[in-house]
This record gives C-alpha cells, sequence and structure tokens, in this order.
C-alpha cells in the first residue's frame, strides 16, 4: 500500500502544474483555479487508493478541478449580483462562468480550449515569469505553481519565512491576473528566458539535492526540471543557453544512481561507484555540452556544463582534468559572482595546487561574504554558508589540520537543513575524533 500512495503521490505531483496551466487558460483566474487544482488534487488522494487510478488520471484532475472551479466561479458571481444593485439589470447567466463543455467559440468539446490531454505546463511557465514581476517573484510563482513546491519548501531556499514567502506569491499571482494564457511571441520569448533558465535551474536543484527534509534527492522534482527544459529547447534549439542547461541537468542527474548508499547515506563524488553511473545519459550530455559550445559565446550554463562532462568523462576520480575545469572555472567566475561558482573554483585551486591554496580561496570568499570563522554562526547566515564551511573541512582535513576540520565539519552539518547533508557531515567529525582519523 505504501508503494501504491507513493506512485500515486508522484503521479499527482507530475499532473498538478499542467492541469493548473489547463485551467488558467480556460478560466483565466489564478487564485482561484489554484485552489481548485488543489482541491481535485485532495479528492484524488482520498479515490485513488480506494478506487483505483482512473484511465485518464489527467483528465479526471482536469474535470474535477474544473468543476470545483466552476461552482467557485458561480458562487462568486452570485455574491456579486446580490451586492451591486446594477446587476439587477442585467441577465442572470452573463455572469455564470460557462460549466466544462461549453464555452467560446472555437472552446473544443473539452471546454478547455485544446485537448485535456495537451500539455499547458510550458505555457504556465513562461506566464510566471511575466516581465511584470521582480525576479524573487518570479521565482517564487513559478516553484509553487509549476515546480510543484510548498510555500515553506520555497521559503526555506530563499532563506525568508514563510509568510513572507506567502505575500510574495500572493502578490505575483495578483500581478498576472488577466493576463493572456497563451505562448509568448518572440520578443516576449528572449525577454522571460533568462528568469525561465534561472527557475527551471533552481528546481533542479532542489529535487537533486532537497534544502530540508529526509531525503537527499526529490526524483520527481528533477526529472520534471529535465522534462521543462526539453520542451524549452524544443521551442528554441539553437539556444546555446537552453542547450547547455540541459546538458548540465543530464550530466549532474547521470550520476543520482552513485550518490546514495544503501541506508540513504550521502556519497561524496570522489567516492562514488562510477560504474553505477548512467553512461547513455552521460553521452547525451556530453554531446549537448559540445552542442551548446558551438551555439554561440559560451555563457554561465554553457561553462558548467563543460565542467560536468569533465568530471563524468573521468573513469577514475583521479582521472579528472582539473587543470582544465579550473580554466572553466575562472572564466565562469569572471561572468558571474555566483557564490556558489566560486566555492567550486575553490575546490579545483585546492585540487590544482593543493589544499593550503584552496583554503585561502575559501577564506577570502568567506570574508566577502562577511562571514569570516563561519563556525560560530548561527541562523540565517549559518545556513547560507554551511558549503563554505564543508569545504572549509574537508580542504583542512586534506591538509592534516584536523582539530580545525572537526570544528567546520559540526558547523556545516549544525548549519544544513537536509538531514542525509548533515548526517554525513557528522560522521565525517565523528572520525576525525578517533586515533586513527
Amino acid at each position: 500500500m505504501g508503494r501504491a500512495t507513493d506512485d500515486i503521490e508522484d503521479l499527482l505531483r507530475r499532473h498538478a502544474p499542467q492541469v493548473l496551466g489547463a485551467l488558467v487558460r480556460r478560466y483565466g483566474h489564478f487564485d482561484p483555479a489554484e485552489d481548485s487544482v488543489q482541491e481535485a488534487l485532495i479528492a484524488a488522494a482520498e479515490q485513488w487508493p480506494r478506487d483505483g487510478i482512473p484511465d485518464n488520471p489527467r483528465g479526471w484532475l482536469i474535470r474535477v478541478a474544473s468543476r470545483r472551479l466552476t461552482d467557485r466561479l458561480r458562487s462568486d458571481e452570485a455574491r456579486r449580483r446580490r451586492e451591486e444593485t446594477a446587476a439587477a439589470l442585467t441577465p442572470a447567466d452573463a455572469f455564470v462562468a460557462p460549466p466544462p463543455g461549453e464555452g467560446p467559440a472555437g472552446a473544443g468539446a473539452s471546454g478547455l480550449g485544446r485537448a485535456p490531454s495537451e500539455d499547458d505546463t510550458l505555457t504556465l511557465l513562461f506566464l510566471c515569469c511575466h516581465p511584470a514581476l521582480s525576479p524573487a517573484a518570479q521565482i517564487a510563482l513559478t516553484l509553487r505553481a509549476v515546480g510543484g513546491l510548498t510555500t515553506a519548501e520555497i521559503a526555506r531556499a530563499h532563506l525568508v519565512p514563510e509568510a513572507t514567502m506567502a505575500q510574495r506569491i500572493s502578490r505575483a499571482k495578483r500581478a498576472v491576473r488577466g493576463t493572456q494564457f497563451r505562448q509568448p511571441d518572440a520578443r516576449d520569448r528572449d525577454q522571460r528566458l533568462a528568469a525561465v533558465l534561472q527557475v527551471l535551474y533552481l528546481i533542479f536543484n532542489e529535487g537533486y539535492t532537497a534544502t530540508a527534509g529526509p531525503d537527499l534527492h526529490r526524483t520527481d522534482l528533477a526529472r520534471e526540471a529535465i522534462r521543462l527544459t526539453r520542451a524549452v529547447r524544443r521551442l528554441l534549439p539553437h539556444e546555446g543557453r537552453v542547450t547547455g542547461l540541459l546538458a548540465l541537468m543530464v550530466l549532474t542527474e547521470a550520476r543520482t544512481p552513485a550518490r546514495t548508499g544503501p541506508d540513504g547515506e550521502l556519497i561524496p563524488l570522489d567516492e562514488q561507484d562510477r560504474a553505477l553511473w548512467d553512461r547513455t545519459a552521460v553521452a547525451e550530455g556530453i554531446a549537448l555540452a559540445e552542442e551548446a559550445l558551438a551555439q554561440g559565446p559560451a555563457g554561465d550554463y554553457q561553462l558548467q556544463a563543460a565542467i560536468a562532462a569533465l568530471h563524468d568523462e573521468a573513469e577514475r576520480a583521479e582521472d579528472t582534468d582539473w587543470p582544465q575545469i579550473l580554466a572553466l572555472y575562472d572564466l565562469l567566475v569572471r561572468r558571474s559572482p555566483d557564490p556558489a561558482a566560486a566555492l567550486g573554483r575553490a575546490v579545483a585551486v585546492a585540487m590544482v595546487e593543493g589544499p593550503r591554496a584552496g583554503l585561502a580561496e575559501v577564506e577570502a570568499l568567506a570574508e566577502t561574504a562577511g562571514t569570516a570563522g563561519s563556525s560560530g554562526t548561527s541562523g540565517t547566515a549559518g545556513q547560507r554558508n554551511h558549503r563554505l564551511d564543508a569545504v572549509r573541512a574537508h580542504l583542512l582535513e586534506r591538509a592534516g589540520d584536523m582539530s580545525a576540520a572537526r570544528t567546520a565539519y559540526r558547523a556545516a552539518a549544525d548549519a544544513t537543513l537536509s538531514e542525509p547533508e548533515a548526517r554525513y557531515l557528522r560522521r565525517r567529525a565523528d572520525r576525525l575524533d578517533r586515533p586513527d582519523g
């Protein structure tokens, strides 16, 4: 029963953004549409384990959500007619939303404008990245509506209170209210593309390494991000940024089978059994990375994909071409002030020039961020820099400073909200407590 319930939950998460897209396209009401989709998901979670999964799960969800939304719109309009005296002069049915199966000319038998099997998720993705929204609002709304993350998960990823994130998402929904639900034209698409790709990358990262909770990997989110990125690439097959991002995701996801042990414990890249990597995905990712570099000037995603390709090409950790990786990181950090890229470069420096050289880079990053000696930090700053502490700990251990490494490992473990990461970091610290290290 547990496995069946998990399968149903995965199915509901996969279909939720598609169902929401179908309703928003048909009715144009984002907030009530999302509420109606949530009600349909709850109904499915209650009925499907008992009655079985329907032959057309997405069609079932669209039908139930559409009925709930229609009822909600009828109720809203009835209330307005009671409150507005002008409504008494207007035919009653002028305000009533058409029931499923009826609608404007050309809406089709489904009442949803197109066949309900058609995937509206991509259109919803570009809608959530509307230029009227700030970048922060675009990301939050897309993670909620398309990525399926809860408001609490999005708040943790952005290190803000849940109430603050809820308000941000609500304002974003109001801002896009009334926007025509359609694929953007070429000009709008170009304006929104950077935000779309950033959001897709964030969804993938949340899936590949969850920011919080008991699981290291959320397969549903990672796969959904890859699926959506493939859809964007079909729309823009010659755009190097899109191809580069897809390559980066595919190359990274290819390592998933080797990232955890039998009990779900984290296994770092240099200790993974590379025979377990998905070599078909590796071959696809390398081909995509080469294509991305040929599609124009190398941007952030193309460079990150090239770095991932160098890691995946190495049959053993010691075969990794670290000098070439460092050269690519040098290009990347000159283009972007991204702290993650700078931290990755610090690791590459350590692998090429030695752990002390890498530690100097890490300390410079800590000073830049105002978090020098972050082992003593707590709260938001500590959460933000747990990866920096983890890298510092690893390099200190390699340099032979076991006491400082132990302290840094424990600081990183205390700061992360990911249970698998915390367990891994504490095990590393505990190992250094033993005389044999």
